[in-house]
């Protein structure tokens, strides 16, 4: 007993450190969306100004393509560094994030997203480390003046290294990058990305690869060429719509009606993480995912299609305007391609519906006591991750220590924060859903990024696989997870609670 009682709990602490490194990585990824994220609308501007006015545009003006240049050069650099500096420092630090991106932009020949990425969040924290040496040693009468001088000596500094030094060494690394790419599009190779896209986005890295990596290589491509294929890779709908329409017509019947309207939601309001849990639910459908993806990708290199910019959200709307004139037919091709190997290989998988309610291993039990179908008793109290998140019920035995978790009485609760991987899709959705119910008890809510949550926060709702990185950033707030975004049993049990002075367990 005591040898099988060790084993389980080692099993469950290595679960706990694998949901630690999950969560570091989509806490790296998501700080590197989160610089990006925030400016998508300046990104959409320049896209659209470029397929507008550029020589090969739909409008060619001289005069008003002279926008292109210093937008993509100058002002998304810098509004990238300023905010990667706000997201460490607040205000003082995208000030010295924006000041120091100058240097990167004036010391480099390509468009410097990669290094503001680097050098406005580095001010920002030198920034900080001095504010906090500082703290409490200024005589009363002089932080304004220490404020501003402290900003400006450390801002123009780091300016200057970016001239001299960090610039240079991102633009060696961004046409490395460049060049990796060239040489994967020559080989025939770009399709092959899929395989770890596809799984990656399942994550929740979706935005981080996106908005982080090929978003600032693809619109340094944009700038010479007028548009990138990389802008197409992450963001193409086909292989969610793919899968979801699969699972309509032969997945699980419990989980058949809430497709219809996740695929709304994927594919005209553009919010992909509304198909994640169906891919988590039957993990064996990343493959028909992957496929999907290597088709898209596939089409899209053999009908040189490109985009001229993000589209963010993506939404088949965002993808028609920011595709370049003459190049509609072969995105909208990609698309459905991407649509039909994800369906043909997500049906198979899926047995074409034999079996559709018979139990799998990989279904895992505490997805399935997840489900519309099965909702947990009304007389219970709302125990947040406990069925979705193993080690957290393991008993007492000295093996694994069971942490204490907060409570919140319904009555008390006057917010709830509802968090996702940026903060500007999912949890905004989710987040109309919720204050609409929860608006006659007096109750308002907020959405954010899951980096962002403030630390008094009382309750926060948020995906069971993001749940980790919420209690790292608000380690006293009650966190309760959910798996599917629509019709989730625990949407139910947080307004019942909250209606009936319930306890809402962390």
């Amino acid at each position: 007993m005591t040898s099988m009682a060790t084993d389980a709990g080692t099993s469950d602490l290595k679960h706990l450190q694998g949901n630690s490194f999950r969560a570091r990585v989509q806490r790296f990824g998501g700080n590197m969306a989160g610089m990006i994220m925030p400016n998508i609308g300046a990104f959409i501007a320049w896209g659209l100004i470029t397929a507008m006015f550029i020589p090969t545009g739909w409008l060619p003006n001289e005069t008003l393509a002279g926008l292109v240049g210093p937008m993509i050069t100058v002002l998304l650099p810098v509004l990238i560094g300023y905010t990667g500096g706000r997201l460490v420092h607040g205000q003082r630090g995208a000030v010295v994030g924006a000041i120091a991106t100058m240097g990167v932009v004036v010391g480099a020949d390509v468009p410097m997203f990669l290094g503001a990425m680097v050098i406005g969040p580095l001010a920002a924290l030198l920034l900080k480390l001095f504010d906090k040496a500082i703290e409490g040693k200024i005589k009363p009468g002089f932080e304004m003046l220490v404020n501003n001088f402290s900003s400006g000596i450390l801002g123009g500094a780091m300016a200057l290294l970016g001239v001299v030094g960090i610039g240079p060494i991102v633009e060696a690394l961004t046409n490395g990058a460049r060049n990796a790419v060239d040489f994967l599009v020559d080989s025939n190779l770009l399709p092959l990305v899929s395989i770890i896209v596809e799984p990656a986005k399942a994550l929740f890295l979706n935005n981080a690869i996106n908005h982080g990596v090929f978003g600032p290589i693809g619109a340094d491509q944009a700038a010479e060429t007028g548009q990138s294929i990389l802008f197409m890779i992450e963001t193409n709908p086909g292989p969610g719509l793919g899968i979801l329409i699969a699972v309509f017509l032969f997945g699980p019947r419990k989980i058949r009606p809430s497709v219809p309207g996740a695929m709304i939601i994927h594919f005209l309001g553009g919010i992909h993480e509304i198909y994640f849990p169906y891919l988590l639910m039957k993990p064996k459908l990343i493959i028909a995912a992957i496929a999907g993806g290597i088709a898209g990708v596939g089409t899209a290199m053999i009908t040189n299609s490109g985009l001229v910019a993000t589209p963010a959200p993506g939404s088949i709307f965002a993808y028609m305007a920011v595709t370049p004139r003459g190049g509609h037919v072969s995105v909208l091709l990609s698309i459905v391609m991407a649509t039909v190997v994800a369906f043909i290989a997500a049906a198979a998988l899926l047995k074409f519906g034999r079996d559709a309610d018979a139990a799998e291993p990989v279904l895992d039990a505490a997805v399935a006591a997840d489900l519309p179908a099965t909702p947990k008793p009304a007389a219970e109290p709302v125990a947040a991750g406990t069925a979705t998140t193993p080690g957290r019920r393991v008993p007492n035995n000295g093996a694994v220590a069971v942490p204490a978790r907060p409570v919140v009485s319904g009555r008390d609760v006057r917010k709830l924060m509802v968090a996702c991987d940026a903060g500007m899709g999912s949890s905004a959705m989710l987040a109309s859903q919720m204050r609409s119910r929860l608006k006659p008890y007096g109750v308002a809510v907020e959405h954010v990024s899951v980096n962002e949550l403030p630390a008094d926060a009382t309750l926060v709702l948020t995906h069971a696989d993001l749940a980790v990185r919420a209690r790292a950033t608000a380690p006293h707030a009650v966190v309760v997870e959910f798996r599917m975004f629509l019709g989730d049993p625990v949407f139910d049990e947080v307004e019942t609670a909250i209606k009936e002075g319930r306890e809402i367990r962390g």
